[in-house]
């Protein structure tokens, strides 16, 4: 039944999220789909404060979380640099306009967090009239998605984040799922949607062959996939990947893929899953398996041109990446040969998500820069070198033709204005 249910539901996004092959919501982390592909929205090429704005919040406070959209309301985090308040933004998606400030958490002493990184990293996920906000240890709540009333919070599961806390939720069938790799502990946990209390609760279960708990801790966001009939909850650690059964939690395979500290979502094309390790490796594994699959499942592995931060885009038979110093590159999905690597004339470094819309490339700074370039085999070809006042952490979100960008500073919204 619940296998049931989760393939009616993806089939309803393949389905509904996309008009005419176009976002027509962007609920979660990377989009409906968690992959950050907006298909063939047509986004402005180029845009500024002065150029195809439509309209501009000032966003104090200092979070890095994405925003969301449904049902004509943009939802977002936001948090005191310090961390001792943390919010739920309630926005008009039509005018720009805030439409409610919600105190979700107060913290007498908040754990540190390191100066790139913020308290309100997680991205929100918005589902069945909720919306589920994550400030990792601090808290996770539900909010009602068009009146910003709390309709439940958990602040009892504990660890040491280190350096602050990065993994989004996820939704799966009438469950919500959220990963706690900390310094001290590191744990999945999965609620129930509409009353918080767990459903399930996993330790890692891989050895990590070290004591030191900088190298345990991760801030990745979970995917949950269907592979041959069988649902998997792909969940990337430190030092390793797990697979799990989401309804229960049980373990089915793991896979040592190295590194630490893993922060990329991970996605699933051509029978693979494609998982960064933090410390600028990924693999290409072949879910299915049971056990350790290490010698057996796993295609490919490589270290050259990849990310530490930013996840990926599958594109058809494309592999598309931007590194953490702005070096974007593109690769046989199937084998890892890279076909081009160029390095973006950029300040600072990508730590957001790169988004694809119609053929088109979009990849934000943390100096403000937005390149815009061509997703193809032959070579780096760039459209459009964007600047905004204040760089990005968070990543972008896309409904229709629109595409809306947190910067440090502001929520803006930028369309189509003839002035291109």
């Amino acid at each position: 039944m619940k296998i049931a249910i989760f393939t009616v539901l993806a089939t309803f996004i393949a389905l509904h999220c996309y008009g005419n092959d176009k976002p027509a919501y962007w609920n979660q982390f990377r989009g409906p789909n968690g992959d950050g592909d907006a298909r063939s929205a047509n986004l402005p090429l180029k845009f500024s404060e002065k150029q195809n704005m439509s309209w501009k919040l000032p966003m104090p406070g200092k979070a890095w979380s994405s925003p969301v959209v449904m049902d004509g309301k943009v939802w977002l985090t936001n948090a005191e640099p310090e961390g001792y308040k943390m919010w739920a933004i309630q926005v008009d998606w039509h005018s720009g306009k805030e439409l409610r400030k919600v105190l979700v958490f107060e913290n007498k002493e908040p754990q540190y967090c390191h100066p790139m990184n913020s308290y309100g990293t997680p991205t929100p996920v918005i589902y069945d009239g909720r919306v589920f906000v994550h400030f990792g240890t601090h808290g996770t709540a539900a909010l009602d998605a068009q009146s910003g009333q709390v309709l439940w919070e958990r602040r009892d599961f504990k660890c040491d984040h280190f350096r602050g806390a990065a993994a989004s939720p996820i939704v799966f069938n009438d469950s919500l799922i959220v990963h706690f790799d900390g310094h001290d502990l590191q744990y999945i946990v999965c609620l129930d949607q509409k009353t918080g209390k767990t459903l399930w609760k996993k330790e890692r279960e891989y050895d990590f062959k070290t004591d030191n708990g900088d190298r345990k801790k991760a801030y990745c966001t979970p995917s949950v996939i269907t592979h041959n009939g069988r649902q998997e909850l792909i969940s990337p650690g430190a030092v390793a990947t797990e697979s799990r059964n989401p309804v229960t939690g049980d373990l089915f395979w793991t896979a040592r893929t190295g590194g630490m500290n893993a922060s990329s979502r991970p996605i699933y094309r051509h029978g693979h899953v494609y998982v960064f390790c933090g410390m600028g490796s990924m693999s290409a594994i072949r879910p299915g398996g049971d056990g350790d699959v290490d010698k057996t499942h796993v295609t490919w592995s490589r270290r050259k041109v990849v990310p530490k931060k930013s996840p990926p885009l599958l594109l058809n038979d494309l592999l598309l990446m931007v590194s953490d110093e702005g070096v974007a590159s593109c690769s046989n999905p199937l084998n890892g040969e890279i076909y081009w690597a160029d390095r973006l004339k950029i300040k600072g470094q990508c730590a957001s998500s790169p988004i694809h819309a119609s053929g088109h490339i979009y990849s934000f700074s943390s100096e403000g820069d937005c390149i815009v370039f061509k997703a193809k085999k032959e070579g780096l070809e760039i459209l459009a070198h964007n600047k905004l006042p204040s760089g990005c952490m968070a990543s972008p979100a896309v409904v229709g033709d629109s595409l809306l960008v947190r910067t440090k500073q502001n929520l803006y919204r930028f369309d189509h204005h003839n002035t291109q």
